[in-house]
């Protein structure tokens, strides 16, 4: 078990995900989904489409999730950016909190998790890309040396509008 914790959340721990956590993960998911700019998803993900998702992870690209009082109140994911050869080092990360726990510190603790592994991996660089305006993680990612190398201008419609997307990165040993 990973000791991830914040000064903000101290009954919370850091912890590899097992098909048991699908449900709470796809809850979480599905709010974004739902409620949020924070996935361009734009229909609800079913437990079976959730169940093909993990099973591409692994070892190498995990998902761990964030549990407050035997509750999985966020998960976090690394996946591979490109099937591509030569990104093959090149990894996205993706963070999602529940909603009723925003502001405690368990995104920052998921996102330890992730580049603890990204470095044990051997990855080059991580890439986020956050829906315009989602200060939070924006916030979140600087904090964990990212940088913004650009933005998609108008890139996703959701909600009836357009949402730019900010692509940030991190080159590990910089």
């Amino acid at each position: 078990m990973l000791n991830h914790t914040s000064p903000h959340a101290i009954d919370n721990h850091i912890r590899p995900a097992t098909r048991v956590d699908l449900p709470a993960i796809l809850e979480i998911y599905n709010y974004a989904v739902r409620e949020l700019n924070a996935s361009f998803d734009t229909v609800e993900k079913t437990l079976a489409e959730r169940e093909v998702w993990f099973a591409a992870h692994g070892e190498r690209y995990p998902v761990f999730v964030a549990v407050a009082k035997e509750q999985v109140v966020g998960w976090a994911s690394l996946s591979p950016y490109s099937d591509r050869p030569a990104y093959g080092r090149t990894v996205e990360n993706s963070v999602y909190v529940h909603h009723e726990h925003w502001g405690r510190g368990i995104g920052g603790m998921l996102m330890a998790a992730l580049m603890a592994v990204v470095v044990t991996q051997g990855f080059h660089v991580v890439i986020a890309r956050i829906a315009g305006g989602n200060e939070a993680s924006i916030r979140l990612h600087q904090r964990f040396g990212f940088t913004e190398v650009g933005v998609m201008h108008e890139a996703g419609w959701k909600f009836e509008r357009w949402h730019d997307v900010v692509i940030m990165e991190r080159v590990i040993g910089q």
